[in-house]
């Protein structure tokens, strides 16, 4: 009888957020029955940066206790266990799983810069290092992992079974466009919502689904615009949502937009594309790798508000455009992985360490 694959999975706070390496790593942990594992949580607490990387040495000790055969890291803890790994040995096989780049995605010049190190310090002791994308990968082994250890293990493009009906999301216009994503300034709502207010009163309804929490100082800059007259009454937002209910308001949405500078992976746009929808967003970030301009969707160049006005404006007004550019999109996300087919790779690739530690 073979026995269950434990792995402890050391992240930062609370693991039940609903941002993407989350639900992630959420995914991941509910698919594991199936493929004979099981994830057990192990969280570095949330301190002023750097004080957690105190804590690991309480944070192994947890891990060891839970009997665990494996480690693996999230990106967001990676720069708190790096420097205990540069003076220490693991007795269990550790691999890197990385949504963001040395560094971080969120941070200012030198927070980035400063977390990098202790980042890189992490990676280079593990035995893999499992990446959400092909742009992430590219640029890990430009900056010297060897390409060997680096397997691509993206989110699944599957959301969820849809709950109850959206319905209508127009709201008597001509079109419902949907953005899924966290009030963060590196998503672009500010350039989305500037972009909205170009087009017609009349053309769209814009739903805007996400932690409108997220950054405090961000989430008054958007509600000080959205309370300006050429966007009253044309943008609901809908805050942090279950996935069944984003499921349903993927199925009752006419366009997806997300102008987002960073995203090392962008799980809502292969959602978006899966339910057949047309994707805007900047080509920056992993979307070139997700969708082709002019096939699946629009792309425009970061920054360019008018040329998103201008892509979004299409595809209200062109309905045989927009129902072309849908119909292609799911063919397209056929060819990403499901949630099932991705926690295949990501369990195959923990099982390989644990049989090259042995």
């Amino acid at each position: 009888m073979t026995r269950t694959l434990v792995v402890a999975l050391l992240t930062l706070g609370d693991p039940g957020r609903l941002t993407g390496g989350y639900l992630y790593h959420q995914r991941m942990a509910e698919a594991a029955p199936r493929y004979d594992a099981r994830i057990v949580f192990v969280s570095f607490p949330e301190r002023p940066f750097p004080l957690a990387a105190g804590d690991a040495p309480a944070v192994l000790r947890h891990a060891r206790s839970l009997d665990a055969q494996a480690l693996v890291l999230d990106s967001i803890a990676a720069a708190f266990l790096g420097p205990w790994l540069a003076m220490r040995r693991l007795e269990l096989p550790l691999i890197g799983m990385l949504h963001q780049p040395p560094g971080g995605i969120d941070h200012g010049p030198l927070r980035t810069a400063v977390q990098a190190f202790p980042d890189r310090l992490a990676y280079r002791r593990a035995r893999r290092v499992l990446v959400a994308s092909d742009s992430l990968a590219e640029q890990l082994i430009a900056e010297g992992v060897p390409r060997p250890r680096v397997r691509v293990v993206p989110p699944g493009r599957d959301v969820a079974v849809p709950g109850a009906p959206a319905g209508d999301l127009r709201h008597g216009r001509r079109a419902a466009v949907l953005c899924v994503g966290n009030w963060v300034a590196r998503k672009g709502l500010h350039s989305l919502l500037d972009a909205f207010a170009r087009l017609p009163a009349e053309a769209a309804t814009l739903h805007l689904v996400g932690d409108d929490r997220a950054d405090s100082r961000y989430a008054a800059r958007l509600r000080a615009r959205l309370r300006q007259p050429d966007l009253a009454g044309r943008v609901i937002v809908h805050g942090p949502l279950p996935r069944e209910n984003v499921a349903a308001l993927y199925d009752a949405a006419d366009v997806f937009v997300l102008p987002s500078v960073k995203e090392p992976y962008g799980t809502v746009y292969g959602e978006a594309m899966a339910a057949g929808l047309p994707v805007v967003g900047w080509r920056a970030g992993n979307l070139p790798y997700l969708m082709e301009d002019g096939r699946e969707g629009l792309l425009c160049d970061p920054g360019d508000v008018e040329g998103l006005a201008r892509a979004l404006a299409r595809l209200v007004d062109d309905e045989p455009l927009r129902r072309q550019l849908g119909e292609a999109a799911p063919r397209r996300a056929l060819a990403l992985p499901t949630w099932d087919e991705s926690a295949a790779l990501f369990f195959a690739a923990i099982r390989d360490a644990v049989r090259d530690h042995a």
